[in-house]
């Protein structure tokens, strides 16, 4: 069994003493999920300011005696709980099914390139390390994570980049995209408009993947310009796994619902994310959890309130992501699991 966990320090004091109160409660975690037979397979860590404090985390006992051991992905999305550093855990108790690459540039790389070739480099190289492997993308990679510095600028090269990369490997409307969140997101490089996390499966088939659809709320991608499914079902063995991309409130045409209203568009969101789990199979109770991302931190109050009184059983972690459009103010994502037998075909 896969499990998701979110933790966030309880301390407001330095980053250094979260870092080490978060030390303590993941090995005690992590100490228990051992006994029950899971083992660390990926963290995603969250921090408010990379500049300041990804060195001290990397340097941190809490990432040399736990996090490093595993894939591990690192972005500056500020957590809008006021914790610094927020940590999703996935633990789980199978051979690893899949690869979390997390793939940043550093400032030579990054110098003088838009962010037209700063995605290119980084999906060249992604590609060199699945084709070691005997892997294609095209095929085995069933997540991305696109994180674009200063979005409302560098949006656009990263979706060109992408475009051309997937007609280069075969990725068109006609077979499938990948799930993919765009949002905002800055990485340990200061020059760095965009990083990428992939998500791999190395024994996935076609046959094994279903790409998720609900017209009736939601147009396909390509209808403006860009290339991703809207969520991705993968069948490994006994389970399944959804993943949503990032959701935003529009209709069927793709236009935007509810300009300026927070609480609707959350709503609406929602309703467009249990209309494409309900294409998997799938309801909002198979949901682990959802990261919420706002362009506007203020809305930090109303995105939560909202969220306790709809899913209080759902974790989340509201994390501040400008979303690629400006007239959206959240977007959502999240992961779901169901198992194979209740599948209907």
């Amino acid at each position: 069994m896969d499990k998701y966990k979110i933790f966030a320090p309880k301390g407001r004091g330095r980053f250094v003493n979260r870092l080490g109160e978060l030390h303590l409660t993941l090995s005690e975690y992590l100490d228990k999920e051992n006994a029950e037979g899971r083992h660390l397979q990926y963290s995603k860590i969250f921090l408010s300011d990379a500049q300041n404090q990804y060195q001290d985390l990397i340097v941190s006992t809490l990432h040399t005696t736990i996090l490093s051991h595993a894939a591990c992905s690192v972005i500056e999305q500020p957590p809008l709980d006021g914790s610094k550093i927020s940590i999703l855990v996935k633990t789980t108790d199978e051979d690893d099914l899949f690869i979390l690459h997390s793939i940043r540039l550093n400032e030579e790389e990054t110098n003088g390139a838009n962010s037209y070739i700063q995605t290119m480099l980084i999906f060249n190289k992604y590609l060199d390390s699945i084709r070691q492997l005997g892997l294609t993308m095209k095929e085995h990679c069933v997540r991305t994570w696109i994180y674009v510095a200063d979005i409302d600028v560098n949006y656009q090269g990263m979706v060109n980049a992408r475009n051309d990369i997937f007609r280069h490997q075969g990725l068109t409307p006609d077979t499938h995209f990948i799930a993919s969140t765009g949002i905002g997101g800055f990485s340990q490089t200061r020059s760095a408009s965009v990083a990428v996390d992939f998500l791999t499966y190395p024994k996935v088939k076609e046959s094994d993947k279903k790409y998720l659809q609900a017209l009736d709320h939601l147009n396909p991608t390509h209808e403006y310009g860009v290339s991703f499914e809207r969520g991705t079902k993968v069948t490994t063995g006994d389970k399944q796994t959804i993943f949503i991309s990032g959701t935003a409130s529009i209709d069927k045409y793709g236009k935007a619902m509810y300009v300026g209203d927070i609480q609707m568009q959350m709503a609406r969101l929602l309703e467009n994310i249990s209309a494409l789990l309900h294409d998997g199979g799938a309801t909002m109770n198979d949901v682990r959890y959802f990261f919420v991302y706002l362009r506007d931190p203020s809305d930090r109050d109303v995105a939560e309130a909202f969220l306790q009184k709809a899913y209080p059983n759902i974790p989340h972690v509201l994390l501040h992501g400008k979303v690629c459009r400006p007239e959206w103010l959240v977007e959502m994502e999240c992961i779901a699991t169901i198992p194979s037998a209740t599948c209907h075909h």
